[in-house]
Protein backbone atom coordinates (compact mmCIF):
# COMPACT_ATOMS: atom_id res chain seq x y z
CA UNK A 1 0.00 0.00 0.00
CA UNK A 2 1.36 3.43 -0.97
CA UNK A 3 0.75 6.62 0.99
CA UNK A 4 1.63 10.07 -0.34
CA UNK A 5 2.96 12.24 2.50
CA UNK A 6 3.02 15.96 1.76
CA UNK A 7 5.55 17.53 4.08
CA UNK A 8 7.14 14.13 4.54
CA UNK A 9 10.58 15.63 5.21
CA UNK A 10 9.35 17.50 8.28
CA UNK A 11 9.23 16.46 11.93
CA UNK A 12 5.83 14.76 12.01
CA UNK A 13 5.69 13.85 8.32
CA UNK A 14 9.03 12.05 8.35
CA UNK A 15 8.04 10.16 11.50
CA UNK A 16 4.80 9.08 9.82
CA UNK A 17 6.88 7.92 6.86
CA UNK A 18 9.05 5.82 9.19
CA UNK A 19 5.93 4.30 10.76
CA UNK A 20 4.62 3.49 7.28
CA UNK A 21 7.82 1.63 6.44
CA UNK A 22 7.72 -0.29 9.72
CA UNK A 23 4.10 -1.31 9.09
CA UNK A 24 4.69 -2.50 5.52
CA UNK A 25 3.36 0.60 3.74
CA UNK A 26 5.37 2.48 1.12
CA UNK A 27 5.65 6.24 1.72
CA UNK A 28 5.92 8.56 -1.26
CA UNK A 29 7.33 11.89 -0.06
CA UNK A 30 6.45 15.33 -1.42
CA UNK A 31 8.33 18.23 0.17
CA UNK A 32 9.63 21.61 -0.95
CA UNK A 33 12.33 21.60 1.77
CA UNK A 34 11.42 25.05 3.03
CA UNK A 35 11.47 23.48 6.51
CA UNK A 36 11.84 19.77 5.80
CA UNK A 37 15.22 18.05 5.73
CA UNK A 38 16.62 16.07 2.82
CA UNK A 39 18.40 13.84 5.32
CA UNK A 40 14.98 12.62 6.49
CA UNK A 41 14.15 11.31 3.01
CA UNK A 42 17.27 9.28 2.28
CA UNK A 43 16.33 5.89 0.87
CA UNK A 44 12.71 6.97 0.40
CA UNK A 45 10.84 7.93 -2.76
CA UNK A 46 11.04 11.72 -2.88
CA UNK A 47 9.47 14.35 -5.10
CA UNK A 48 10.93 17.76 -4.39
CA UNK A 49 8.41 20.50 -5.03
CA UNK A 50 5.35 22.37 -3.90
CA UNK A 51 1.90 21.04 -3.06
CA UNK A 52 0.40 23.75 -5.29
CA UNK A 53 2.30 22.50 -8.35
CA UNK A 54 -0.40 20.74 -10.34
CA UNK A 55 1.98 19.38 -12.95
CA UNK A 56 4.07 17.73 -10.24
CA UNK A 57 1.01 16.25 -8.51
CA UNK A 58 -0.17 14.85 -11.86
CA UNK A 59 3.26 13.29 -12.38
CA UNK A 60 3.25 11.69 -8.92
CA UNK A 61 -0.12 10.04 -9.52
CA UNK A 62 0.88 9.02 -13.03
CA UNK A 63 3.99 7.29 -11.70
CA UNK A 64 2.21 5.93 -8.60
CA UNK A 65 -1.40 5.24 -9.62
CA UNK A 66 -1.72 2.86 -6.67
CA UNK A 67 -1.48 5.61 -4.02
CA UNK A 68 -4.16 4.65 -1.51
CA UNK A 69 -4.31 7.78 0.66
CA UNK A 70 -2.68 11.17 1.16
CA UNK A 71 -1.36 12.55 4.45
CA UNK A 72 -1.15 16.36 4.33
CA UNK A 73 1.52 17.58 6.80
CA UNK A 74 2.83 20.42 4.64
CA UNK A 75 2.47 23.69 6.56
CA UNK A 76 4.30 26.49 8.30
CA UNK A 77 3.80 26.10 12.05
CA UNK A 78 5.71 28.76 14.03
CA UNK A 79 3.22 30.91 15.96
CA UNK A 80 5.32 34.11 16.41
CA UNK A 81 6.34 33.91 12.75
CA UNK A 82 2.67 33.69 11.75
CA UNK A 83 1.97 36.90 13.69
CA UNK A 84 4.81 38.66 11.88
CA UNK A 85 3.89 37.26 8.45
CA UNK A 86 0.17 36.40 8.35
CA UNK A 87 0.00 36.82 4.56
CA UNK A 88 2.77 34.28 4.08
CA UNK A 89 1.04 31.86 6.44
CA UNK A 90 -2.34 32.13 4.76
CA UNK A 91 -0.71 31.66 1.37
CA UNK A 92 1.36 28.63 2.42
CA UNK A 93 -1.22 26.94 4.63
CA UNK A 94 -4.56 27.87 3.08
CA UNK A 95 -4.11 28.93 -0.54
CA UNK A 96 -1.70 26.14 -1.35
CA UNK A 97 -3.86 23.59 0.48
CA UNK A 98 -6.80 24.61 -1.68
CA UNK A 99 -4.72 24.14 -4.81
CA UNK A 100 -3.43 20.81 -3.46
CA UNK A 101 -6.87 19.33 -2.80
CA UNK A 102 -7.97 20.46 -6.25
CA UNK A 103 -5.05 18.57 -7.81
CA UNK A 104 -5.82 15.51 -5.67
CA UNK A 105 -9.46 15.56 -6.74
CA UNK A 106 -8.49 15.79 -10.40
CA UNK A 107 -6.32 12.70 -9.97
CA UNK A 108 -9.10 10.67 -8.39
CA UNK A 109 -7.80 10.80 -4.81
CA UNK A 110 -10.65 10.21 -2.35
CA UNK A 111 -8.76 9.81 0.95
CA UNK A 112 -7.10 12.80 2.63
CA UNK A 113 -5.72 12.81 6.17
CA UNK A 114 -5.10 16.39 7.27
CA UNK A 115 -2.64 17.45 9.97
CA UNK A 116 -4.62 19.88 12.07
CA UNK A 117 -3.95 21.26 15.54
CA UNK A 118 -5.34 21.35 19.05
CA UNK A 119 -4.47 25.06 19.06
CA UNK A 120 -7.76 25.80 17.30
CA UNK A 121 -9.71 25.22 20.55
CA UNK A 122 -10.81 27.81 23.07
CA UNK A 123 -8.44 26.39 25.70
CA UNK A 124 -7.85 29.26 28.08
CA UNK A 125 -8.72 27.85 31.49
CA UNK A 126 -6.80 24.58 31.68
CA UNK A 127 -9.85 22.40 31.16
CA UNK A 128 -10.16 19.36 28.86
CA UNK A 129 -11.68 19.66 25.39
CA UNK A 130 -13.24 17.24 22.94
CA UNK A 131 -14.03 17.52 19.24
CA UNK A 132 -17.28 19.39 19.97
CA UNK A 133 -15.69 22.03 22.21
CA UNK A 134 -15.77 25.69 21.11
CA UNK A 135 -13.09 26.80 18.68
CA UNK A 136 -11.19 30.05 19.21
CA UNK A 137 -7.77 29.95 17.49
CA UNK A 138 -5.49 32.60 18.97
CA UNK A 139 -2.88 33.07 16.23
CA UNK A 140 -2.76 33.34 12.44
CA UNK A 141 -1.14 29.89 12.39
CA UNK A 142 -3.98 28.33 14.37
CA UNK A 143 -6.58 30.15 12.28
CA UNK A 144 -5.08 28.73 9.08
CA UNK A 145 -5.68 25.25 10.48
CA UNK A 146 -9.28 26.06 11.40
CA UNK A 147 -9.91 27.62 7.98
CA UNK A 148 -8.46 24.57 6.23
CA UNK A 149 -10.66 22.22 8.26
CA UNK A 150 -13.79 24.15 7.27
CA UNK A 151 -12.65 24.36 3.67
CA UNK A 152 -11.92 20.64 3.47
CA UNK A 153 -15.26 19.79 5.09
CA UNK A 154 -17.05 21.81 2.39
CA UNK A 155 -14.98 20.20 -0.36
CA UNK A 156 -15.55 16.69 1.03
CA UNK A 157 -19.22 16.91 0.04
CA UNK A 158 -18.21 16.67 -3.62
CA UNK A 159 -14.48 15.91 -3.42
CA UNK A 160 -12.01 13.86 -1.38
CA UNK A 161 -13.19 12.58 1.99
CA UNK A 162 -11.18 14.23 4.78
CA UNK A 163 -10.08 12.98 8.18
CA UNK A 164 -8.62 15.87 10.23
CA UNK A 165 -6.27 14.81 13.01
CA UNK A 166 -5.97 17.52 15.63
CA UNK A 167 -2.52 17.12 17.22
CA UNK A 168 -1.85 18.46 20.64
CA UNK A 169 1.82 18.91 21.71
CA UNK A 170 4.18 16.46 19.97
CA UNK A 171 7.39 15.58 21.81
CA UNK A 172 10.16 13.07 21.35
CA UNK A 173 11.59 11.41 18.27
CA UNK A 174 11.41 8.25 16.21
CA UNK A 175 12.60 5.52 18.64
CA UNK A 176 15.13 4.38 16.02
CA UNK A 177 16.39 7.99 15.77
CA UNK A 178 15.89 8.12 12.02
CA UNK A 179 14.23 11.52 12.39
CA UNK A 180 13.41 14.14 15.02
CA UNK A 181 13.01 17.87 15.43
CA UNK A 182 14.87 19.71 12.70
CA UNK A 183 15.64 22.76 14.83
CA UNK A 184 18.85 22.89 16.80
CA UNK A 185 17.22 25.10 19.41
CA UNK A 186 13.48 24.32 19.49
CA UNK A 187 11.34 27.00 21.13
CA UNK A 188 8.68 24.82 22.80
CA UNK A 189 8.81 24.16 26.55
CA UNK A 190 10.69 20.85 26.39
CA UNK A 191 13.18 22.31 23.91
CA UNK A 192 13.89 25.28 26.17
CA UNK A 193 14.16 22.92 29.14
CA UNK A 194 16.75 20.83 27.29
CA UNK A 195 18.71 23.99 26.44
CA UNK A 196 18.65 25.09 30.08
CA UNK A 197 19.96 21.65 31.09
CA UNK A 198 22.72 21.75 28.48
CA UNK A 199 23.79 25.26 29.50
CA UNK A 200 23.49 24.74 33.24
CA UNK A 201 21.04 27.58 33.83
CA UNK A 202 17.61 27.76 35.47
CA UNK A 203 14.46 27.17 33.43
CA UNK A 204 11.97 30.08 33.60
CA UNK A 205 8.40 29.06 34.38
CA UNK A 206 6.46 31.80 32.62
CA UNK A 207 3.19 32.32 34.45
CA UNK A 208 2.33 30.91 37.89
CA UNK A 209 -1.19 32.21 38.51
CA UNK A 210 -3.24 30.29 35.96
CA UNK A 211 -6.41 28.42 37.04
CA UNK A 212 -4.62 25.04 37.06
CA UNK A 213 -3.75 22.67 39.90
CA UNK A 214 -0.37 24.32 40.53
CA UNK A 215 -0.85 27.70 38.86
CA UNK A 216 1.33 26.98 35.83
CA UNK A 217 0.22 26.46 32.23
CA UNK A 218 -1.03 23.04 31.17
CA UNK A 219 -0.48 21.19 27.90
CA UNK A 220 -1.09 17.72 26.47
CA UNK A 221 2.29 16.24 25.49
CA UNK A 222 1.93 13.29 23.13
CA UNK A 223 4.86 11.26 21.84
CA UNK A 224 5.42 11.82 18.12
CA UNK A 225 5.72 8.05 17.60
CA UNK A 226 2.24 7.62 19.06
CA UNK A 227 1.04 10.32 16.63
CA UNK A 228 2.60 8.36 13.79
CA UNK A 229 0.79 5.21 14.94
CA UNK A 230 -2.49 7.14 14.82
CA UNK A 231 -1.82 7.98 11.17
CA UNK A 232 -1.27 4.33 10.34
CA UNK A 233 -4.58 3.49 12.01
CA UNK A 234 -6.25 6.36 10.11
CA UNK A 235 -5.05 4.95 6.78
CA UNK A 236 -6.09 1.41 7.66
CA UNK A 237 -9.52 2.38 9.00
CA UNK A 238 -10.26 5.28 6.65
CA UNK A 239 -13.02 3.57 4.68
CA UNK A 240 -14.77 2.31 7.79
CA UNK A 241 -14.74 5.76 9.39
CA UNK A 242 -15.71 7.85 6.37
CA UNK A 243 -18.44 6.68 4.01
CA UNK A 244 -20.63 8.23 1.33
CA UNK A 245 -22.83 9.76 4.03
CA UNK A 246 -20.07 10.75 6.53
CA UNK A 247 -17.39 12.37 4.40
CA UNK A 248 -15.41 14.43 6.91
CA UNK A 249 -14.61 14.19 10.60
CA UNK A 250 -12.08 15.53 13.13
CA UNK A 251 -10.29 13.43 15.73
CA UNK A 252 -8.20 14.74 18.64
CA UNK A 253 -4.82 13.13 19.26
CA UNK A 254 -3.48 13.57 22.77
CA UNK A 255 -2.82 11.64 25.95
CA UNK A 256 -6.15 12.49 27.56
CA UNK A 257 -4.42 14.06 30.55
CA UNK A 258 -2.72 17.39 30.95
CA UNK A 259 0.78 18.15 32.23
CA UNK A 260 1.55 21.44 33.93
CA UNK A 261 4.86 23.21 33.44
CA UNK A 262 5.95 22.29 36.96
CA UNK A 263 5.02 18.66 36.27
CA UNK A 264 6.99 18.76 33.01
CA UNK A 265 10.03 19.99 34.92
CA UNK A 266 9.61 17.25 37.53
CA UNK A 267 9.34 14.59 34.82
CA UNK A 268 12.45 15.98 33.12
CA UNK A 269 14.44 15.97 36.37
CA UNK A 270 13.37 12.37 36.99
CA UNK A 271 15.02 11.40 33.69
CA UNK A 272 18.28 13.38 33.76
CA UNK A 273 21.15 12.86 36.18
CA UNK A 274 21.63 16.57 36.91
CA UNK A 275 18.35 18.31 37.79
CA UNK A 276 17.44 21.65 36.27
CA UNK A 277 16.57 24.47 38.65
CA UNK A 278 13.50 26.58 37.91
CA UNK A 279 12.64 30.23 38.45
CA UNK A 280 9.20 31.79 38.37
CA UNK A 281 8.67 34.46 35.73
CA UNK A 282 5.88 36.64 34.36
CA UNK A 283 3.67 35.17 31.63
CA UNK A 284 4.60 35.98 28.06
CA UNK A 285 2.27 38.16 25.99
CA UNK A 286 -0.52 36.04 24.51
CA UNK A 287 0.05 33.05 26.78
CA UNK A 288 -3.03 31.26 28.13
CA UNK A 289 -3.51 28.53 30.71
CA UNK A 290 -3.92 25.97 27.92
CA UNK A 291 -5.77 22.69 28.06
CA UNK A 292 -5.73 19.05 27.11
CA UNK A 293 -7.90 16.68 25.14
CA UNK A 294 -10.24 13.85 25.80
CA UNK A 295 -9.29 11.09 23.35
CA UNK A 296 -12.48 9.01 23.39
CA UNK A 297 -13.13 9.46 19.67
CA UNK A 298 -9.60 8.35 18.75
CA UNK A 299 -10.04 5.21 20.84
CA UNK A 300 -13.44 4.47 19.35
CA UNK A 301 -12.76 5.18 15.68
CA UNK A 302 -9.04 4.52 15.33
CA UNK A 303 -8.60 1.95 18.07
CA UNK A 304 -5.79 4.24 19.18
CA UNK A 305 -4.52 5.02 22.64
CA UNK A 306 -1.07 6.46 23.32
CA UNK A 307 1.41 3.87 24.57
CA UNK A 308 4.44 6.01 25.35
CA UNK A 309 4.80 8.17 28.45
CA UNK A 310 5.96 11.74 28.86
CA UNK A 311 9.20 10.37 30.29
CA UNK A 312 9.62 8.27 27.13
CA UNK A 313 9.20 11.43 25.07
CA UNK A 314 11.77 13.30 27.16
CA UNK A 315 14.29 10.45 26.87
CA UNK A 316 13.91 10.17 23.10
CA UNK A 317 14.14 13.95 22.71
CA UNK A 318 17.41 13.92 24.67
CA UNK A 319 18.67 10.95 22.64
CA UNK A 320 17.83 12.79 19.41
CA UNK A 321 19.60 15.99 20.49
CA UNK A 322 22.75 13.93 21.11
CA UNK A 323 22.84 12.60 17.53
CA UNK A 324 21.13 15.45 15.68
CA UNK A 325 24.30 17.29 14.64
CA UNK A 326 25.84 14.08 13.30
CA UNK A 327 22.77 13.32 11.15
CA UNK A 328 21.95 16.82 9.95
CA UNK A 329 24.32 19.05 8.06
CA UNK A 330 23.44 22.24 9.95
Amino acid sequence: MKVLIAGGAGYVGSTVASACLDSGMTPVILDNHVRGRREFTEGRTLYEGDIADGTLIDRIFSEHPDIFAVVHCAALIVVPESVADPIGYYEANVSKSLAFVSHLHRNGCDRLIFSSSGSIYQAEDGSPVNEDSPLAPQSPYARTKAVCEEMFADIAVAGPRVLSLRYFNPVGADPKLRTGLQLKRPSHALGVLIQAHQEGRPFPITGTNYPTRDGTGIRDYVHVWDLAAAHIAAVERFDSILTTSQRSIAINLGTGSGTTVRELCAAFNAVVSTPVATIDADPRPGDVAGGYTKSDRAAELLGWVPKLSLEDGIRSALDWMRVRDELLKN
